[in-house]
């Protein structure tokens, strides 16, 4: 990981996977990519009420969003892209994670973009 002590951090979220860079958004930067951990080994066997109704269906974000956390903490400045609507939300939920479990983290949001993610695929002509 770089050393960013001062500066800011950008987060593209999805559900399984999210892209952090460290050293700023230029044409030429890479992200660090941090993925979900994986759900093959869980026991995927739930009742058809249980999966109609969403039940079983979170991976395990707190590894995930402490990972993501890690990441994060030397920034003076977070800016989050995600998308999705409702329970879909993973930037939402990222949020709310941190406000519960890392209030120091959460202040350092500065500003949060909803819509296609597009940064991961080179275009930055929305920031």
């Amino acid at each position: 990981m770089s050393e960013t002590s001062e500066g800011l951090i950008v987060v593209e979220i999805m559900r399984d996977e999210a892209h952090v860079w460290l050293t700023g958004v230029e044409r030429d930067a890479k992200p660090e990519t941090i993925h979900a951990p994986s759900e093959m080994a869980r026991h995927h066997h739930v009742r058809e009420a249980q999966h109609h109704r969403g039940h079983d269906t979170d991976h395990t974000n707190p590894v995930f969003y402490e990972s993501i956390s890690a990441a994060v903490a030397p920034a003076s400045a977070i800016v989050l892209i995600g998308h999705g609507r409702g329970k879909a939300n993973e930037m939402l939920h990222l949020t709310q994670y941190w406000d519960r479990k890392h209030p120091t983290v959460a202040e350092k949001v500065v500003g949060a973009i909803a819509g296609p993610l597009r940064l991961s695929r080179g275009d930055r002509s929305f920031l």
